[in-house]
């Protein structure tokens, strides 16, 4: 019977843990809801935008702006995004992983590297292994543009004082609910890497810029910076989301496979139990037939 007693107190906690794996899965999903819509509105206005300073950024002086400016990438940071919380499977472990290659193959090269990191479980991972300058924790839950220009105005101030020479940023890019895709893209400098003579037909159109190139870039090279760092926001919130709806639902499932295993081992035990029972009743009545 003490068997009995501990494999129904294992299914009772099993459909316990089922319902708050459920009830993490159903937030999840409302979460996910807003946050992708949000990123995918916010999606082609930043393609968009990108399209735009590369075009005026071809047509100006690399000099006039300290943004623009390549120098020798001695000194290398990597803003990277993560979650501030767990259970969402591999999401963060991606990202970590990816960012942890590129700083071995940069300090194997000689390079001096530093991070910025935006999500607890990045702080947590890094904070021990490589340099870490600056930190935002607990900022995913609800955030607007203006924390993607406040990360960016400390961005902007560290390249111009050349506290490092080349910025980049790790995140993981939503593609769907199943699937985020580490990425690390190189922000800083906006290097000129081609020629307007060199470009298709369909990107050398001379536009009339009013007011000048120049002051364009001006106000655009800084918003740049932060409409990259949030949209990068935007898609880590998606695709944390995503993942721990994933994550949940998978876990919900196993439950439900341990709660069918659990009793299929308490009915058979207690079978056994029957069974020994009947012997014992059925030994004793032969026994008294005998007497």
């Amino acid at each position: 019977m003490a068997a009995l007693r501990d494999i129904k107190r294992k299914i009772q906690a099993v459909q316990k843990t089922k319902q708050i794996t459920r009830a993490m899965n159903m937030v999840a999903a409302s979460k996910l809801k807003s946050a992708q819509v949000r990123m995918e509105n916010f999606r082609p206005y930043s393609e968009k935008f990108m399209e735009v300073l590369n075009s005026v950024a071809l047509r100006v002086n690399p000099k006039m702006h300290p943004l623009l400016t390549v120098r020798e990438p001695k000194r290398i940071r990597v803003v990277v995004f993560t979650s501030d919380r767990g259970l969402c499977g591999g999401f963060n472990s991606n990202v970590i992983r990816a960012v942890e290659g590129f700083i071995r193959h940069r300090k194997a090269e000689g390079k001096e590297m530093s991070l910025i990191t935006v999500g607890r479980k990045g702080r947590d991972s890094f904070r021990k292994k490589t340099s870490v300058v600056g930190q935002y924790l607990d900022v995913l839950r609800q955030f607007d543009i203006s924390l993607g220009g406040k990360i960016a105005e400390e961005l902007v101030s560290a390249f111009v004082k050349e506290e490092y020479d080349e910025l980049y940023i790790a995140y993981n890019e939503f593609r769907n609910i199943a699937v985020q895709r580490a990425r690390i893209v190189r922000l800083l400098p906006i290097a000129q890497t081609e020629a307007v003579e060199d470009l298709p037909p369909e990107r050398r159109i001379d536009y009339i810029y009013e007011p000048s190139e120049e002051a364009l870039i001006d106000v655009l090279l800084p918003e740049y910076l932060k409409i990259m760092v949030f949209r990068s926001l935007l898609e880590t919130s998606a695709g944390e989301n995503g993942a721990r709806m994933v994550a949940m639902d998978n876990a919900t499932k196993n439950c439900e496979e341990m709660i069918s295993n659990l009793t299929l081992r308490f009915n058979k035990a207690r079978q056994q139990a029957i069974t020994a029972e009947l012997m014992d009743i059925v030994g004793g009545t032969e026994a008294l037939a005998k007497g």
